[in-house]
C-alpha cells in the first residue's frame, strides 16, 4: 500500500495564511456565527473559508450544525500549529520592526468593562499617544468582565489587559495604575433610601445583586455570607439597573455614579463597613508577541495615569 500525499507538501501561501486565520477566529470565538463580528465577513463566506482550508489539508477540522461547534481531534491539531505558527511570524515582525526603528503588526487589548471612559479619560489619552506613536499598529479593543480579561491575557486571546487581580499569576507582568472606590449603594425607592439610621444587621432583610467582591472566597467581610444575593450581574451597566429598580443593594464605583448623573437616585450603605478599593492594573504575559506594541502601550498608560486615579 502506497503511502498517502502530504496535505502540504510544499511552501504556504498567502490564501493559506489566510484561511489559518479565518479558522482561528472562529476556533476561538466557539463558532461561524459568533466570529462574524470579528472577522467582519458573512455567515456563508466562513463558512466557505473553513470548508476550503478542508479541503486544502485534506481534513475534518470542525462539527458543525444543529448539535452546535466543536474541533475535531485533527482541528485541534490544526488550531495549536497554527498559533505556533502566527506566533513566530509575530517574533519575525517584531525582529524586522526593530531594525527599522518603527512598530508594526496588532496589538489587542481587553479592557475591563467600564475603562473606555468619555473623551477625558486616561484611557482614551494613552490611546491617542499611542496611535500618534505608533500609527502603522493594528489596535483591536475588546470589553470585558475583570476576570473575564484576566483570562483572555492567559490563553493569549489579547496582548494586554487593564484589571483588577484577584490574584496572582506567573505568567503574568502586572503594572499598577489606579485605585477605584467601591461602595455599597440602594436605589431611590427601596426601604433603606432615605433611612438616616442603618444597623449591619438590616441588610439582611433585603436582596443583592452579585458582584465579583461578594462571590464566596472573595467577600469585602464576612458579614457578606449572611446576605440574600438573589440576582447576579458581574457588569457594571447591569448591577447598576437592579440598584436603581429600587428592589436590590449593591456595589458600584463611586466615580460612575458621579459621572452617570446618579448621586440623587441612590445612596451609599454603611460606607465605612462595606466600602472598599480596586487597584487596576495593566498586565501582559512575561513572554509575549509584538512586545514593541505592548511596551509602547504601557508606557503610555503610565504617562496618563495620574489623570485617572479616583
Amino acid at each position: 500500500m502506497g503511502r498517502k500525499k502530504a496535505a502540504l507538501p510544499g511552501p504556504l501561501s498567502d490564501l493559506d495564511l489566510r484561511l489559518l486565520r479565518v479558522f482561528r477566529a472562529v476556533a476561538e470565538a466557539g463558532g461561524i456565527s459568533a466570529a462574524e463580528l470579528r472577522l467582519n465577513l458573512a455567515n456563508s463566506t466562513i463558512s466557505n473559508y473553513i470548508a476550503d482550508l478542508e479541503a486544502r489539508l485534506d481534513m475534518r477540522l470542525c462539527d458543525r450544525g444543529r448539535a452546535g461547534f466543536s474541533l475535531t481531534e485533527q482541528g485541534r491539531v490544526v488550531y495549536e500549529a497554527s498559533n505556533e505558527l502566527f506566533s513566530a511570524v509575530d517574533v519575525f515582525r517584531t525582529r524586522v520592526n526593530r531594525s527599522h526603528q518603527r512598530v508594526l503588526g496588532q496589538l489587542h487589548l481587553a479592557f475591563a468593562e467600564h475603562l473606555p471612559g468619555g473623551p477625558d479619560s486616561a484611557m482614551v489619552k494613552a490611546l491617542r499617544r499611542f496611535s500618534d506613536l505608533a500609527p502603522d499598529v493594528q489596535v483591536e479593543i475588546t470589553t470585558l468582565s475583570s476576570d473575564d480579561v484576566t483570562s483572555a491575557v492567559l490563553d493569549k486571546k489579547a496582548d494586554l489587559g487593564v484589571t483588577v487581580l484577584t490574584q496572582t499569576f506567573p505568567e503574568l507582568e502586572s503594572i499598577r495604575l489606579f485605585d477605584e472606590q467601591m461602595q455599597l449603594y440602594c436605589g431611590e425607592g427601596h426601604p433603606l433610601y432615605g433611612r438616616a439610621s442603618i444597623r449591619p444587621q438590616d441588610l439582611q432583610e433585603f436582596r443583592f445583586v452579585e458582584s465579583p467582591r461578594l462571590m464566596p472566597g472573595r467577600e469585602i467581610s464576612p458579614d457578606v455570607c449572611l446576605w440574600n444575593k438573589q440576582a447576579k450581574a458581574h457588569h457594571q451597566e447591569a448591577r447598576a439597573a437592579l440598584i436603581l429598580s429600587g428592589h436590590y443593594l449593591g456595589m458600584l464605583p463611586v466615580h460612575m455614579v458621579r459621572s452617570w448623573g446618579y448621586e440623587h437616585k441612590v445612596q451609599t450603605v454603611l460606607p465605612e463597613q462595606y466600602g472598599y478599593t480596586n487597584t487596576y492594573v495593566a498586565i501582559h504575559r512575561k513572554s509575549y508577541r509584538n512586545s514593541q506594541a505592548v511596551d509602547l502601550f504601557c508606557d503610555c498608560l503610565q504617562a496618563d495615569m495620574p489623570v485617572f486615579i479616583r
